[in-house]
């Protein structure tokens, strides 16, 4: 009872937690102190497996301040990892209901375990209002936003969850750690942003710093690298299939012309334990 899987994807850890297996409510003041990485087991979320009616699986995706995310690609294949290795599926293909969308999950294996994992991300959408974005325009591409000092040029997209896309000449963690917060609350966006600063190296290649929404400064993300390359895409800046380069490691994004995405990358065990609660 109360056990916990703890994996990483690239440096951005999470807590996997079966539904049924707590004898408690896992609650906002709960998932704070579990989350702490000085009171609690550490993790930058969780990841509650419950019910679905729509998929194999259905996936409820906490972050550490405790609000809860709609999507989560580290996550997602933190989490397709935990239901294959730990006997829910014997399936390689599954279906995983999160609060952004179905998503399809493939796993792939090498000692009957799983150290990669491709998801079906959805499709990027960019109407302000879908994504949402306080504006009368319709599209939120090539805006302006003044943080502190700063003008930035930005782009908006929905890809599950909704980010903030800015393409710089040259990009640092300094950027993210100076400006994310800000961006991230700021009143355009009413449900708050995903924010990244992006460096293009080359058409199939992108460099980024990531701030993510509830989370902080963040070392790696699926659904940013997701958000990054679809407005990339979307300006002529990158091809279809891209390689996103992150202070964590490297994920790879495909992309098609109706803005379906894919992303594939790595995945590892840290522990696991028993919650003290």
């Amino acid at each position: 009872m109360n056990n916990f899987i703890k994996s990483h994807g690239l440096g951005n850890d999470y807590l996997v937690i079966n539904s049924k297996k707590i004898n408690f409510k896992l609650d906002k003041k709960k998932i704070i102190k579990i989350c702490h990485r000085n009171y609690g087991v550490g993790a930058d979320g969780i990841l509650l497996l419950v019910n679905s009616k729509k998929a194999d699986f259905g996936l409820k995706i906490y972050n550490p301040d405790g609000s809860e995310a709609e999507k989560s690609g580290n996550g997602l294949r933190i989490f397709s990892k935990y239901l294959f290795d730990y006997g829910h599926t014997k399936k390689k293909k599954f279906t995983i209901e999160t609060k952004g969308g179905l998503v399809h999950s493939e796993v792939i294996l090498k000692n009957r375990k799983v150290i990669k994992v491709r998801v079906g991300m959805g499709t990027a959408s960019f109407e302000s209002k879908k994504i949402p974005v306080k504006t009368k325009s319709k599209y939120s591409m090539q805006k302006n936003i003044k943080i502190k000092d700063k003008t930035f040029t930005y782009s908006s997209v929905n890809v599950g969850n909704p980010h903030c896309v800015i393409f710089l000449n040259k990009v640092s963690s300094e950027y993210a750690l100076n400006y994310g917060k800000l961006i991230e609350n700021h009143k355009l966006f009413p449900k708050r942003t995903n924010v990244q600063f992006a460096q293009i190296l080359s058409r199939n290649k992108v460099k980024i710093e990531i701030w993510e929404r509830g989370a902080g400064y963040t070392l790696a993300s699926g659904s940013s690298s997701c958000g990054v390359v679809s407005v990339g895409y979307k300006l002529g800046l990158l091809n279809k299939k891209v390689e996103v380069i992150m202070p964590g490691g490297t994920l790879y994004i495909d992309i098609d012309d109706d803005y379906n995405l894919t992303m594939e990358g790595p995945v590892e065990e840290i522990c696991n334990g028993n919650l003290s609660l």
